[in-house]
């Protein structure tokens, strides 16, 4: 369990973090830009708890943040850590069955849609570009535990569906129309 009695401990001031294993990095490298990323999509979704208030998907919200500090160990996990919090494929799994039940009363795409619309669908958007820019991170740190690359990848087609979701209750999707500003 994580206690915390000092928010600062100055280990950090030379540009360097700690990982799981106790070794330290450059604060710049990749594995770093990943984890900082896998954080920023968390606050991001955050946001969009905010903007959902009580309606659905606010519930599974909650069970991602926590995965997502998940993963935020795993990839600061290096590989042959005995015991190492790990994503597990029956996280990833969990994602599709729930992207499944979401999908399921949403009208087929005919069209590219916008991140748009009502302004928690916005929100849920704004967090799918960033778990994407995370997955990309994970990706060019490599290394990563492959069920966590899986994981990010779902949940960016996750947050989609939500957005689509909500937006289905609200005045629908935003559709793209090409070209239609020449």
């Amino acid at each position: 369990m994580v206690k915390l009695n000092r928010i600062y401990t100055r280990t950090g001031d030379a540009g360097t973090t700690g990982l799981v294993d106790g070794s330290r990095v450059s604060k710049a490298a990749a594995v770093m830009a990943a984890i900082g990323d896998v954080d920023e999509a968390n606050s991001a979704i955050g946001v969009a708890l905010a903007a959902l208030g009580a309606r659905v998907p606010s519930v599974p919200l909650l069970v991602i943040q926590n995965d997502l500090f998940d993963l935020g160990a795993d990839i600061a996990t290096p590989d042959g850590i005995e015991g190492a919090l790990r994503i597990l494929p029956e996280q990833v799994a969990r994602l599709e069955a729930e992207i499944d039940v979401m999908n399921a009363n949403l009208s087929p795409l005919t069209s590219f849609i916008l991140p748009a619309g009502d302004p928690a669908a916005a929100a849920l958007h704004l967090a799918r570009a960033i778990v994407r820019r995370a997955e990309r991170s994970a990706v060019a740190a490599g290394g990563l535990n492959a069920p966590a690359l899986a994981y990010l990848n779902r949940l960016s087609d996750w947050l989609f569906v939500a957005a689509r979701m909500v937006n289905a209750g609200a005045a629908g999707d935003v559709l793209w129309q090409p070209g239609a500003n020449r």
